[in-house]
């Protein structure tokens, strides 16, 4: 795994003396302030928008608005955003801010492992709480066998994530052959490759092909035909959906015929749904489950936004919501406190009940969702 730490390592370096005094000097010190670190702008930036509004709707309906702030039981609240461009770099940049300038308390964010692995070695220097909404390989939580004590999340975490679509591939879609094609310089996408092929292997099958490319490559045509040759039952994708879009269509193009399958970097409106109608996809909700957390919820976020919530806006509201409740239930702004509550609560959460084991990583079912007709379908529901 190849991560993008040589800025933020020498940046981490030189701030950790200010950073480590950030938690006691802001000028209010009842105030709880929070950051947002989201991409609203690269190429994840629906990723980002779909977290703002899941994080803007929970804060609402707590009481708290960007513009005015508010309290969360007696506890006054501002809320901060910063935009990470999906860029680690950034992240370490707006990370740094937040902290040092505006003193906050509590991040929400990011939202991609590359990022957030870099903003979490800033903030557990600085003991400010760290929650993200998706980012989803180990490392966020655990890096070098040290636990990041001030690091959460809301999500399961990519081992599980790959083993439970290598387990769908072999069981309900009866494959015995994958190939796989990965971004070698993205955590994310080595991670689910990895873990999906140690599963696909260990339960009978057999990955014939597999290749890495880069972060800008966008012409494919050498690997696909390579690909085809071998005609695997599987065609492993995990990636992020602009990536995921332009490899399927040039594999339709190549008459590749198997059947694609992914992670829940596909979950965008901006998925080429033509180019990958069939393929399946691990993901961490659905819409269409029937429990009345969730129906309560695609209610209220249609309501204020007009369309139906992703699983990014899912998890940032159940990531928000996390904090909330830290704080309802320690009524302080302390950030030792709310990490305390953190690491032993159970939280009641749209995607399910979150419960953090003792690397900060909730125990939880998965959806298995389908591009079928345009749309996603929800196909099964697994659990741990």
């Amino acid at each position: 795994m190849r991560i993008p730490r040589i800025v933020a390592v020498v940046a981490i370096a030189l701030l950790i003396p200010a950073l480590a005094l950030s938690g006691c000097s802001s000028g209010d010190k009842k105030t709880l302030r929070v950051g947002l670190i989201t991409p609203l702008t690269g190429d994840v930036k629906t990723f980002g928008e779909s977290t703002k509004n899941g994080v803007l709707l929970a804060m609402e309906q707590a009481g708290v608005t960007l513009d005015k702030g508010g309290k969360i039981g007696n506890v006054p609240v501002k809320l901060f955003i910063q935009d990470d461009r999906n860029d680690a770099t950034e992240g370490v940049n707006v990370a740094t801010k937040l902290i040092s300038e505006t003193k906050v308390q509590a991040i929400i964010g990011s939202v991609t492992s590359k990022v957030t692995i870099a903003v979490s070695n800033v903030t557990n220097p600085a003991k400010v709480v760290q929650i993200t909404s998706t980012a989803t390989n180990p490392k966020v939580t655990v890096e070098d066998g040290k636990r990041k004590p001030y690091t959460f999340r809301a999500c399961f975490i990519d081992p599980f994530q790959g083993t439970v679509g290598a387990k769908f591939a072999l069981d309900t879609l009866k494959a015995r052959t994958a190939a796989m094609l990965y971004d070698q310089s993205n955590d994310y996408t080595v991670g689910l490759a990895q873990y999906f092929k140690e599963a696909f292997e260990k339960g009978g099958g057999k990955v014939v092909f597999e290749a890495s490319y880069g972060t800008n490559d966008t012409d494919f045509s050498a690997v696909l035909t390579k690909i085809a040759g071998f005609k695997p039952d599987i065609l492993y994708l995990p990636d992020y959906y602009q990536k995921v879009s332009l490899i399927g269509s040039q594999a339709r193009a190549k008459g590749i015929k198997s059947v694609f399958m992914g992670g829940d970097g596909w979950d965008s409106s901006e998925l080429d749904f033509k180019a990958m109608d069939g393929g399946y996809f691990t993901n961490h909700y659905s819409p269409d489950d029937p429990r009345a957390e969730v129906k309560s919820f695609v209610a209220a976020y249609k309501a204020k936004y007009g369309a139906v919530p992703d699983a990014l806006a899912t998890l940032a509201y159940d990531a928000t919501n996390m904090l909330i409740t830290a704080v309802k239930q320690t009524q302080s702004n302390d950030p030792e406190k709310i990490r305390e509550y953190l690491a032993n609560g159970t939280f009641s959460a749209v995607s399910g009940t979150i419960k953090n084991d003792a690397n900060g990583n909730p125990i939880k079912s998965a959806a298995i969702l389908q591009i079928k007709d345009g749309k996603q379908q929800f196909v099964a529901s697994v659990n741990p």
